[in-house]
C-alpha cells in the first residue's frame, strides 16, 4: 500500500524551535519515572550486562523490531536494545529471514523515562537511532517532536553517534538544528537513499517514492545538558 506524503503548513524550521530548545535545556525535567519503566530499564541493563556489556546501541521507537534485528546483524560487536512503548508492535511478525542475532533485547518502555534512566545511571550508548519517529507535522505540535520535547537535552547528554531519519525534510532540519544548538557540533540534514531498508516504514516510504532524509553526528557525552 502506498504511503501519502506528509502534509503540513510549515515550510521551514519552526520559528519557536530555538527558544523551546533553550527553555528545555535551562529547566530541569521533573516528570516522575513510572515503576514499569524502571523495571523495564533494569531488565534491559541486566540483559546487556549478561551479554558482556559490549558497546551499546539504542534503537528507540523500534516498532516491530526489524530495525533492531538489522542493527544487531550489522554491528555484531555491539549490543542493541530495541525500545517501544507498544507491546502489540513488539510482538508482531518482523518478517526477518534466517536465525535472529543474539546480541540484542527488546523492551517495552516509555522512551521519555528510559532516556533519563540511562543518563541517571551513567550509561552512555555508542550509538542512538531514531528511525522514522512520528513527525507530528501540525505547527502547533512542535513540542511533541523529539527535538521539541523536554527530554531532548537528555538525548543529547547521552552522546554517542546519533542518527535520525524521516521522510519529512523539515523534521530532520529541525532535529539537526536542535542538535547543533545544544551540542555545539555542526549537524545538517542530508538526503538518504538505500537499496536495503531496515525498517518497515523505510521500505514503505521508498516503495511509495518518498524522498528520505537523515542527520547524523558523533556526539560527546554532554552531561551539562541533562537538566
Amino acid at each position: 500500500m502506498n504511503s501519502s506524503p506528509i502534509a503540513s503548513s510549515q515550510t521551514g524550521i519552526h520559528e519557536h524551535l530555538a527558544t523551546l530548545v533553550a527553555k528545555h535545556a535551562a529547566t530541569p525535567f521533573r516528570k516522575p519515572v513510572a515503576d514499569y519503566n524502571r523495571r523495564a530499564f533494569e531488565q534491559s541493563v541486566a540483559a546487556w550486562c549478561k551479554a558482556g556489556s559490549a558497546p551499546l546501541i539504542l534503537d528507540t521507537g523500534c516498532g516491530v523490531g526489524l530495525s533492531t534485528l538489522n542493527l544487531a546483524a550489522q554491528h555484531p560487536d555491539h549490543f542493541v536494545i530495541g525500545i517501544d512503548q507498544s507491546e502489540d508492535r513488539l510482538t508482531r511478525n518482523t518478517q526477518w529471514n534466517g536465525p535472529e542475532p543474539d546480541n540484542l533485547c527488546f523492551i517495552r518502555a516509555d522512551l521519555v523515562d528510559y532516556w533519563r534512566l540511562l543518563l541517571d545511571a551513567g550509561i552512555f550508548p555508542a550509538r542512538q537511532y531514531l528511525l522514522y519517529p512520528n513527525p507530528w507535522p501540525k505547527t502547533a505540535h512542535l513540542a511533541r517532536r523529539w527535538h521539541g520535547h523536554a527530554v531532548f537535552p537528555a538525548i543529547v547528554a547521552l552522546g554517542g553517534a546519533i542518527e535520525c531519519r524521516s521522510n519529512w525534510r523539515i523534521y530532520i532540519e529541525e532535529f539537526a538544528s536542535a542538535l547543533t544548538q545544544l551540542s555545539g557540533q555542526q549537524t545538517s540534514c542530508e538526503a538518504y537513499a538505500t537499496d536495503a531498508p531496515i525498517t518497515p516504514f523505510e521500505r514503505k516510504y521508498l516503495a511509495s517514492g518518498h524522498a528520505l532524509w537523515r542527520c547524523r553526528v558523533a556526539l560527546l557525552a554532554q552531561r551539562a545538558f541533562a537538566g
